[in-house]
C-alpha cells in the first residue's frame, strides 16, 4: 500500500492496494468481484507494515485458495499447500 491506497481504504473500508507489478492502485476484487470490506486496520511498532482484517465477498486469491496465506513455510524452507482450492480461477478470471 501506498499513502493514497491506505487513505482510500480507511476511508471506504474496501481493500485498494498499489501491487508493484501493476503499478496502478486497484481495488481488491474489481475483476472477480471479490470485494473485501476492512473490519479492522492495525499498523506495527515501527508503523511500516498494515494489517488488514477483512470480510471477503467470496474467495480472496487468484490461485483459487480463501486465502493470502494458503501455504506453510517449512524448516527446509519447502513451501506446504495446506488449503484446499476453494474455486477454479479459470472460471472466475477471464483473460
Amino acid at each position: 500500500m501506498n499513502e493514497t491506497t491506505l487513505h482510500r481504504t480507511l476511508t471506504t473500508r474496501l481493500a485498494t492496494l498499489f501491487p508493484r507489478s501493476r503499478q496502478k492502485m486497484w481495488d481488491k476484487g474489481e475483476s472477480s468481484g471479490h470485494t473485501q470490506h476492512v473490519v479492522d486496520a492495525r499498523t506495527d511498532c515501527d508503523q511500516d507494515v498494515v494489517l488488514l482484517r477483512c470480510k471477503s465477498d467470496g474467495p480472496c486469491r487468484h490461485v483459487g485458495y480463501t486465502s493470502c496465506f494458503y501455504r506453510r513455510i517449512e524448516a527446509d524452507e519447502a513451501l506446504t499447500v495446506i488449503e484446499d482450492k476453494a474455486y477454479d480461477p479459470d472460471a472466475v478470471y477471464k483473460s
